[in-house]
C-alpha cells in the first residue's frame, strides 16, 4: 500500500585475555560491506530457491520490523527528518561498517504504525582481518540480534522481529501478494488514558457495529476508488480489489480484569468444567476460549457503569481490517473515514453507495487521522 510516509559498534583488537564487548552480538572479530542494490522492476520471477544471491559476494536479507508510527516522519527517508528506514538504515551500518539501502514492502505515513512491515537490504562481508576476503553470509539470527542491540540504545520505537535469506531478485515491494490494515477506534465519551495515545482514534459518539458492517459489504469487492483516493496519489490507475473489510469489537487494550470480571470467569470456569465431566467431548481448550470470550463480553458490557472511585471507564474498541493486494494513496484512511461516520449516524449505508459511485474523494467524509492506522502483515510466497 502507499499509505505515505548512536551508538557505534566499536572495533576492538581482540586478544586471548580480552573478550570482544559485544561477544554476545558477534563472536567474530569482522566488518559487513553492502553494494547499494538497484531496486527491482515487478515482474515475477521463476528463480529457484536458493538462499544465496546470484551474486556470491551479496547476500539479501528480507527483514520484518515493527515501529511507533508517531515517533517517526514516515517511513521513507527524508532530509533533516527522523523515518524509520533512516533509523533502520544507521543500526545496519553500525553493524557491518557501510552503509546500506533499504527497501521497504510498503510506505507508511507519519504516525501510521507497524506490526510488520518487510523490507530488505543487501550485504556483503568482507574481512576486516584480510581486507578483500569475502566471508559467508551472516546467520539471519545474529543479524537480527546485532540490529536490534543498536535500535535499542537508540530509542527502542523500532526493533527487527524477524530476518531471512532471499535470492537477489526477491523484492520487498513488488513481490508482496497481500498487505492488511488495521484501524482501532475508541468509543466513549471519557478522553483517552495514557497509555492510549496516539494509537488509536477517539470518537466520543457511541457507533453503530451493525451499521459499519452492512457499509463494508458496500465497499468490498473490485470497485473504481476514486472516492478514496487522496490527491497526490501516483497509481496508474484507481481500481482496485478489496479482498476484506470488516468492522469487529474487541477488548480495549492494555485490558486489565475488573473484581467483577474476575468473579464471573471464575463462576463460568466452575460451571463450565462441571459440564465437562457431563459431556466429555468438550476439550481444555474449549473450556479457556469460552472463559476468556464470557470475560471480554463483560469487560465490553460494563464499560459505562459506575467502576468505583480512581478507576478509569472503559471505552468501547472497534477495529477495522482492510486486506488487499495493493492500496492507492490513503485508501484506508478514507474508508474508515466514511465508516465512522456511518457509525454516528451521519451517513447512512446508502450513502456509501453514493459516495462509491461519485469518483471523487470531495464526496468522502474526512480522513481518519493517522495514529490509529497499523500496517499489520504482507505476505509473500517465499522462496
Amino acid at each position: 500500500m502507499t499509505e505515505n510516509p548512536k551508538d557505534s559498534l566499536e572495533t576492538h583488537s581482540e586478544t586471548p585475555t580480552r573478550p570482544s564487548k559485544i561477544q554476545k552480538i558477534e563472536e567474530f572479530s569482522i566488518e559487513d560491506e553492502e553494494d547499494q542494490s538497484q531496486q527491482q522492476g515487478p515482474e515475477e520471477s521463476g528463480t529457484a530457491a536458493n538462499p544465496m544471491s546470484q551474486n556470491p559476494r551479496i547476500q539479501r536479507y528480507f527483514v520484518a520490523i515493527e515501529y511507533i508510527g508517531s515517533r517517526f516522519s514516515g517511513s521513507q527517508q527524508q532530509l533533516n527528518c527522523r523515518t524509520v528506514v533512516g533509523v533502520l538504515q544507521e543500526a545496519f551500518q553500525k553493524f557491518i561498517g557501510q552503509p546500506v539501502s533499504i527497501f521497504c514492502s510498503s510506505r507508511t505515513d507519519a504516525g501510521v504504525h507497524a506490526l510488520s512491515n518487510v523490507c530488505h537490504v543487501d550485504v556483503e562481508r568482507i574481512s576486516k582481518r584480510k581486507p578483500g576476503e569475502v566471508l559467508p553470509p551472516h546467520e539471519p539470527a545474529v543479524v537480527r540480534k546485532a540490529v536490534n542491540h543498536f535500535l535499542q540504545k537508540n530509542e527502542g520505537d523500532i526493533m527487527v522481529v524477524d530476518v531471512r535469506y532471499v535470492p537477489s531478485d526477491f523484492h520487498a515491494r513488488y513481490k508482496a501478494k497481500e498487505r492488511t490494515y488495521f484501524y482501532r477506534l475508541l468509543s466513549g465519551p471519557d478522553s483517552l488514558s495514557t497509555f492510549e495515545k496516539d494509537r488509536a482514534w477517539h470518537v466520543p459518539e457511541e457507533l453503530n457495529l451493525l451499521a459499519m458492517q452492512e457499509a463494508c459489504k458496500v465497499l468490498v469487492g473490485c470497485h473504481d476508488f476514486s472516492s478514496f483516493r487522496a490527491a497526490g496519489c501516483q497509481a496508474s490507475s484507481p481500481i482496485r480489489t478489496l479482498d476484506e473489510l470488516h468492522v469487529s469489537e474487541v477488548p480495549p487494550t492494555p485490558y486489565f480484569p475488573s473484581t467483577l470480571e474476575r468473579e464471573q470467569e471464575r463462576q463460568q470456569n466452575s460451571l463450565s468444567r462441571e459440564d465437562s465431566l457431563a459431556c466429555s467431548t468438550v476439550s481444555e481448550t474449549d473450556l479457556r476460549i469460552s472463559s476468556v470470550s464470557n470475560s471480554c463480553a463483560v469487560g465490553l458490557s460494563t464499560g459505562g457503569t459506575n467502576v468505583g472511585f480512581g478507576v478509569r471507564r472503559k471505552h468501547r474498541c472497534y477495529v477495522v481490517t482492510a486486506r488487499s493486494r495493493s492500496f492507492l494513496y490513503h485508501q484506508v484512511r478514507l474508508l474508515v473515514g466514511v465508516l465512522k461516520s456511518v457509525g454516528t449516524g451521519d451517513l447512512t449505508v446508502s450513502d456509501v453507495e453514493r459516495i462509491l459511485n461519485a469518483k471523487t474523494v470531495t464526496t468522502a467524509s474526512p480522513m481518519a487521522p493517522a495514529c490509529g492506522l497499523y500496517l499489520g502483515q504482507v505476505k509473500y510466497d517465499l522462496p
